[in-house]
């Protein structure tokens, strides 16, 4: 397993040895003792996993404090385009975002910290994402940013999405500033 450093503080990508046969394939998603060594102590306890179609968007979710979290994301069926917006004020990558496509056949996952928003685009028919979290979901703490906040200058390489109702109604970027 190889763990790399993104340009965004505390935000890294898990690139796993994948082990191919005839008989298919297997890796470690995630090992206790790698992410001690180069991440730090992380303590996950609640696993969730997401079914979407495709053009399905979710996003862009976080936690307020104190019910803040980290995530370590997978596809395990499809292919999502990730998207992270670093929400850390102090940080000097404030307000800006990061992408990645995880793929059942990549296998890469993205450990996300505390501090970003996160949202994903659904790209094949069927798409089924995992996630660590390192604190509780607490609807009371829930806050989204909208998707397509020209400020973010996130590129989806979509223009009309599925979407919840709730994710319709997510804040703006300088809404979410003013909190």
């Amino acid at each position: 397993m190889n763990i790399i450093e993104t340009e965004f503080a505390d935000l890294y990508i898990i690139d796993p040895l994948v082990h191919k046969d005839k008989r298919g394939y297997f890796f470690e998603s995630y090992r206790d003792d790698i992410f001690k060594e180069k991440i730090g102590n992380i303590n996950f306890v609640q696993e969730n996993e997401s079914y979407s179609k495709k053009g399905t968007l979710r996003g862009l979710h976080f936690q307020t404090e104190p019910h803040s979290q980290s995530k370590l994301v997978r596809c395990v069926k499809g292919k999502v385009l990730d998207v992270v917006v670093d929400l850390r004020k102090k940080s000097k990558t404030f307000g800006k975002h990061f992408k990645i496509e995880l793929t059942e056949k990549n296998g890469k996952s993205i450990f996300i910290p505390p501090g970003f928003a996160h949202g994903f685009l659904a790209r094949e028919k069927e798409n089924i994402v995992h996630y660590y979290n390192t604190n509780f979901r607490s609807s009371k703490h829930e806050i989204g940013i909208i998707w397509n906040d020209p400020s973010l200058k996130i590129k989806w390489p979509i223009k009309k999405p599925i979407l919840s109702k709730k994710d319709k109604k997510n804040l703006t970027f300088k809404q979410f500033q003013k909190k």
